[in-house]
């Protein structure tokens, strides 16, 4: 088994957990979404576009704070967190990219006992 097929199951066990959790099969982008509104920390009924476009990248600098590429600097008086970059990201193609990403959210789901 190499790595790839590693993250392959790992991913799909969590899309499993999801399905029973929500009722239905999430993207990348929901899960995202997802995360996002956990470090966010204040669930509305509706966010707007620009909003849910903010909790997306609140969820990727959080993702990878765990492996030093950003760090929280402070939440701003509408609650919303701040990252500061610390270290520019690898360049990958668009595959490793996402799996890079998605092996981030298992490691925060890992860490959250889910």
């Amino acid at each position: 088994m190499n790595v790839s097929d590693d993250l392959f199951i790992r991913w799909m066990n969590l899309e499993h957990k999801m399905v029973g959790r929500f009722g239905k099969k999430p993207d990348l982008e929901a899960v995202l979404f997802l995360i996002g509104i956990q470090e966010f920390g204040n669930i509305k009924p509706k966010f707007t576009k620009e909003q849910k476009q903010d909790l997306i990248h609140v969820a990727v600098c959080s993702l990878l704070s765990q492996s030093g590429y950003f760090e929280y600097e402070n939440t701003d008086d509408d609650g919303w967190p701040h990252f500061k970059q610390l270290r520019a990201m690898p360049v990958m193609g668009l595959k490793e990219q996402e799996d890079f990403i998605k092996d981030h959210v298992l490691l925060y789901f890992e860490q959250k006992g889910f």
